[in-house]
């Protein structure tokens, strides 16, 4: 054991080393690195904000480690599809795009590929992939990050993406256990309530993270969701019901329990000021994430409500001490030592991610071929929400120009929520031109495309559905599905539409009928 992740050098417990934190920026402050070194935190969680040039990444992974020891677990996102942190390494496929190949050695080594991007800097804690189960299709944050609908297919390729990623050197962290699949509230913003019965969870959203828990995974996240058959009171993240009786026990998972985000809603309306982190230690958690977004504050109340517990005998020091151990076993296995992505793997991985693109790609519908000579209309929205998870997004513009190379003769327009005058004066001005209808929304379709998608529908028109894949079932068009917007799933698109092969398979089960 180390002394960064469990004890001082006189031998007493350090509580800070349950709490895995955030930084505000791509540079660690003098300010920010005093309080590190003071505090001794676990572990450090990456955004987008944080990564920027190789280079700079990497010393700040350095210097993370300079200030809390050189066996502490660097975190990040890096789940494929539209969660991405790293972007200037081989985008590793949306776990739904894989469960549209239905090929576990595909799942296998992406979660290699999203580990070797991660390695290349240092860090060594993937919070990643989703097991959560596609089975609502109102679910506001899950969609597309999970494999899919069915059970045995989430279990089988989730599992082995885990596997790839931690055989390449990156401890993997599936979540959101007990399954955040049948929410239609993102927890983000306030707390599910999952009415499902033991016996259904049993069958459905737990077979996932059960074959994990067989498979050794190193680390679990929980969900910030109440599940009241399991317990009527807290949720997931607070039970001792779910994580010691249930997963501990019951299943016997020796893991590291890594808590989601404790600044999110779902869990700091209800338990300001830290409450939650010893609450969350004694139901059986291991580390707690912390993320301030720049208010450091947040960091040091949950200190604070940790050291609390310890003096009113609320938190138990065996339990803090088991922690601690597992989360100083996982840096051993997992040291973080960088290791630079080799040129001639990283053409290798482009490859694969091109060729995981193409073998995803899904018709909904039947499609007609365009022709690559003629005027091609592409009408998209002028700025797609983002939020949650998400650190990025697909903006028109990009999308034009990434489909004019095959379409050179293509005019596009945007369309607000509401205002269609700008696309329907395109639609007007070329009447026998072929348009297609562009989602590039996570969330639910404004009334523009609907009203849009019903004039497409008059003129033979079609659709991009290239972020959300309910939204292919939602319009009257035939579709073209790619589970993604990053540039293979557009040059996959584009193929499709050229008349190539969508060999993909939709892994969604049909709707259930209200």
């Amino acid at each position: 054991m180390t002394a960064s992740h469990a004890l001082s050098a006189e031998g007493a417990l350090q509580p800070a080393g349950a709490l895995i934190v955030d930084v505000n920026g791509p540079e660690l402050t003098p300010e920010e690195g005093r309080l590190l070194s003071r505090h001794r935190f676990g572990g450090v969680c990456l955004f987008a904000r944080n990564i920027t040039s190789p280079e700079r990444t990497a010393r700040l992974v350095r210097d993370l480690r300079d200030a809390l020891g050189e066996h502490t677990l660097i975190a990040t996102d890096q789940e494929g599809g539209a969660v991405l942190r790293r972007l200037d390494v081989p985008h590793p496929p949306s776990p739904m795009g894989l469960g549209a190949m239905r090929d576990a050695a595909a799942a296998r080594e992406a979660g290699a590929v999203a580990a070797r991007g991660l390695l290349d800097l240092g860090i060594n804690w993937n919070f990643a992939p989703s097991l959560d189960l596609h089975d609502n299709p109102l679910n506001p944050v899950i969609g597309e990050r999970s494999f899919g609908s069915d059970p045995g297919l989430v279990a089988e390729l989730g599992v082995a993406w885990a596997l790839g990623s931690e055989a390449a050197g990156v401890m993997s962290s599936v979540k959101h256990f007990p399954g955040h699949g049948d929410t239609q509230v993102d927890s983000h913003l306030d707390l599910p309530v999952v009415h499902k019965a033991r016996a259904a969870l049993e069958a459905g959203e737990w077979r996932p993270f059960r074959a994990a828990v067989a498979a050794g995974v190193g680390s679990l996240m929980t969900a910030h969701i109440l599940y009241p058959a399991l317990d009527p009171r807290r949720p997931a993240t607070l039970s001792p019901a779910v994580l010691t009786d249930l997963l501990r026990q019951e299943w016997g998972y020796q893991g590291v329990v890594v808590t989601d985000a404790m600044d999110m809603r779902a869990i700091a309306d209800r338990y300001p000021h830290g409450q939650a982190a010893p609450l969350s230690l004694t139901a059986g958690a291991d580390a707690i994430l912390v993320c301030g977004h720049g208010d450091h504050s947040l960091h040091t109340a949950h200190l604070g409500a940790v050291e609390r517990a310890l003096r009113d005998g609320t938190l138990d020091e065996a339990r803090l001490r088991e922690a601690l151990e597992r989360l100083a076993r996982a840096g051993r296995r997992f040291p973080g030592r960088a290791e630079p992505y080799d040129p001639a793997q990283r053409r290798l991985d482009e490859a694969r991610v091109r060729a995981w693109a193409q073998g995803s790609v899904t018709r909904w519908g039947n499609l007609r071929p365009l022709d690559p000579a003629a005027d091609v209309l592409l009408l998209t929205p002028d700025l797609p929400d983002i939020g949650g998870p998400y650190g990025d997004s697909l903006h028109g513009e990009q999308l034009a120009a990434a489909l004019r190379p095959y379409f050179p003769r293509l005019r596009h327009a945007n369309h607000s929520q509401i205002d269609t005058r700008a696309a329907r004066a395109l639609l007007s001005s070329f009447p026998d031109a072929p348009a297609l209808l562009a989602t590039t929304t996570r969330w639910d379709l404004s009334p523009a495309q609907h009203e849009l998608a019903g004039q497409l529908a008059l003129r033979g028109g079609q659709h991009l559905a290239l972020w959300n894949p309910e939204h292919a079932r939602a319009l009257p068009l035939p579709a073209v599905v790619t589970y993604g917007y990053r540039p293979a799933q557009l040059e996959a698109a584009a193929r499709v539409l050229l008349g190539g092969e969508a060999p993909g398979v939709l892994p969604l089960a049909e709707p259930t009928a209200v």
